[in-house]
């Protein structure tokens, strides 16, 4: 026999309809207990009419059940005042002919003045409502009260308020409460699977901006210098349009690779690749990263560094000199990206915003400022990232 998965609630024995059929079975033993004492006589003598407490009893257990899967929805249903009132006018008026056989109906009054009432009077409803019933009848049917002596009728009472009175409202109250958390845990669930999918998409389009952002721009930079090339030095034209068709092919593994939550980065091969890029682009490269020990998630982040700056020179400046340094300083890796040329203002866009959010995953930081044709990236990342 295998163990019971540690999802149970989450079959379809627990589907929002079954968990509404779980809270009316949980109700009906304690709708249906006072009319069978009255219509048999068990605990006084019987009802004339078998219908009449049938009839009181599921009327009763109705409006409670009203009541009840408002209370999951951490709600006061629409007239519960009025559907209040009328439980409780079900509830004791038939009290006099019923007698003893009807007291535990009281628990439904109980459970509804926990669900509607303010703290205060639900609890004054709760003491009161048992205690008023015993004196009641201790009072209307002294014979059968005291003649069995005092001690008899207080053992009695203690047991009823204990061990069937209290057992009636903590289970029907219980079972509101259990549905209501697995409504809740069930809703809360959907929406942590909802802010996945949602991360997950930014991260798919985190990652293709930054894969494909330097690959086309590549692709666009070999296909205008091979068109250059074309008419003048045909073998370099050729070689030019391999190297782009090889980009191509690349950045197609890579948005596989990206969809699959595959796709890796070198920060080795990104200064190396970068390099031969800039320099296809007749920008002078000026390049000092060496810091070897680094750990693989701070490796990562300067590799995606390299590649969205280098990106943004080849898209936004007419650069001729493009310097990329890294160094270690206080326990804290520094990656600095500087061209000159800019034609445009940067800062805002995707591409740094999906790296920033790279940083801060690490407890690093990236900023970015340009002046008088001159632009900056700062990437700062702890070296031992919490």
């Amino acid at each position: 026999m295998t163990a019971p998965s540690a999802d149970w609630w989450e079959g379809p024995a627990w589907s929002p309809r079954r968990a509404r059929w779980f809270l009316i079975a949980a109700h009906l033993p304690f709708m249906l207990t006072s009319p069978i004492y009255a219509i048999t006589g068990l605990d006084g003598p019987p009802a004339r009419h078998p219908a009449v407490p049938l009839l009181a009893g599921l009327a009763i257990g109705a409006l409670q059940l009203r009541h009840s899967f408002a209370a999951v929805r951490r709600e006061r249903p629409r007239g519960w005042r009025w559907t209040f009132l009328l439980l409780i006018v079900l509830v004791y008026l038939p009290m006099p002919w019923f007698t003893g056989n009807w007291i535990d109906m009281q628990l439904f009054v109980v459970v509804s003045a926990i669900m509607l009432l303010r703290r205060p009077l639900a609890v004054a409803v709760a003491v009161l409502s048992p205690l008023g019933t015993l004196v009641g009848l201790a009072l209307t049917a002294p014979a059968e009260y005291t003649d069995v002596g005092v001690v008899a009728v207080a053992a009695w009472a203690v047991f009823w308020l204990s061990a069937g009175f209290t057992i009636g409202v903590v289970a029907t109250y219980g079972s509101v409460w259990l549905v209501r958390i697995v409504d809740e845990l069930r809703a809360t669930r959907t929406e942590l699977a909802e802010v996945a999918i949602g991360r997950e998409r930014l991260r798919v389009s985190r990652d293709l901006h930054d894969l494909l952002g330097q690959s086309l721009s590549a692709v666009s930079l070999k296909g205008d210098l091979a068109l250059r090339l074309l008419s003048k030095d045909t073998p370099a034209a050729r070689a030019q349009i391999e190297n782009l068709t090889l980009v191509a092919r690349d950045a197609l593994a890579g948005m596989r690779a990206v969809t699959r939550n595959e796709h890796s980065v070198s920060l080795e091969e990104e200064t190396r690749g970068v390099t031969a890029l800039l320099g296809a682009a007749g920008i002078d490269v000026r390049l000092d990263v060496r810091l070897p020990g680094l750990a693989p998630a701070v490796q990562d982040v300067l590799a995606w560094a390299v590649r969205e700056g280098v990106t943004n020179v080849l898209r936004h400046s007419d650069a001729r000199i493009c310097t990329i340094t890294a160094s270690r300083r206080g326990g804290t890796v520094r990656l600095e990206i500087v061209n000159d040329g800019v034609r445009e203002p940067k800062g805002g866009g995707s591409g740094l915003a999906g790296l920033a959010e790279r940083a801060r995953a690490l407890s690093g930081s990236v900023s970015a400022d340009g002046a008088k044709g001159r632009f900056r990236m700062l990437v700062e990342i702890p070296e031992e990232p919490a």
